[in-house]
């Protein structure tokens, strides 16, 4: 595996759309929080939060720069998963997805970005 070294001009967006079991309708509204995080071996590092817009898509902006560190027992891949909130209270949380390839984020125009769209999800609104 290719090591992760972060560039600090570059910023990465991840989306995910959610949408209602049963009724396949957008969830949106004050209500909802989504909240985005790279799985670690000891504690997960908080990447960012979102609203969800009227079409369901959470957005969250990040720059890899605050995933790096030097220790070393810090898994340098990126293992997307996020929560979901309905007042406060978690509904859904997402399966890690694993290892996103840190080759891929090298190949970047920086100081451009890039966006990750990780799916749409089926939840219970």
């Amino acid at each position: 595996m290719a090591v992760f070294s972060p560039q600090l001009s570059m910023n990465i967006e991840v989306r995910a759309r959610l949408i209602g079991k049963g009724n396949d309708k957008p969830v949106h509204g004050k209500p909802y929080k989504v909240k985005l995080y790279d799985k670690e071996f000891f504690d997960d590092d908080f990447l960012g939060e979102s609203a969800l817009d009227a079409n369901g898509y959470a957005s969250i902006i990040f720059n890899p720069a605050q995933l790096y560190r030097k220790e070393p027992i810090r898994d340098r891949a990126l293992d997307f998963h996020f929560v979901v909130f309905k007042n406060g209270k978690e509904i859904f949380r997402s399966k890690v997805m694993k290892d996103a390839d840190p080759d891929y984020f090298e190949q970047l125009n920086m100081g451009e970005g890039e966006i990750i769209e990780l799916g749409t999800f089926l939840i219970e609104p």
